[in-house]
């Protein structure tokens, strides 16, 4: 196996456990557990989930992988704090997004190519990828499966 494809591989591996982990959690709390605050003034169980589809959904055109599937998820999970008033779809309407856009993800990461991952991004220009070629589609799931990992951790205090 090429450098690159042991590179993608053990990050694919671990996004996919973090997304199975997610799932697990999601799976053991109940919806009025997802309404209760992380700690004390902190966000809800429900915002969070929110926040990372509206994150992973940012992925798509950001990896050039098409549109976004949820961008009236944008406004009240990336753009509001929780609790703003803003209208939130319920916890069972986020649970039935969740598992469809992981499912997507899946398919779309799988997609491609390990040289792929090493291009640019959406967000950054030609001339300052040849600069920094580290920003790169691959270092965007870097950085995604560690704010999912930070997430994750506080899920689990709604147990």
């Amino acid at each position: 196996m090429e450098t690159k494809q042991v590179m993608v591989k053990m990050i694919l591996d671990r996004w996919n456990a973090l997304t199975k982990n997610c799932d697990t959690i999601l799976n053991a709390v109940t919806d009025e557990q997802l309404q209760k605050e992380i700690a004390p003034g902190k966000n809800r169980g429900i915002y969070l989930l929110g926040h990372l589809i509206a994150v992973h959904d940012d992925m798509l055109p950001l990896l050039s992988l098409g549109d976004k599937q949820y961008p009236d998820l944008y406004e009240p999970f990336l753009k509001s704090p929780d609790k703003s008033g803003a209208v939130v779809p319920s916890a069972k309407e986020l649970r039935d997004i969740w598992s469809k856009q992981s499912e997507f993800l899946a398919q779309k990461f799988s997609s491609l190519q390990p040289d792929e991952w090493f291009e640019k991004h959406s967000s950054v220009s030609a001339e300052d990828f040849a600069n920094e070629p580290h920003r790169n589609k691959l270092n965007i799931l870097v950085t995604r499966t560690s704010h999912l990992s930070y997430h994750l951790g506080q899920l689990v205090l709604l147990k």
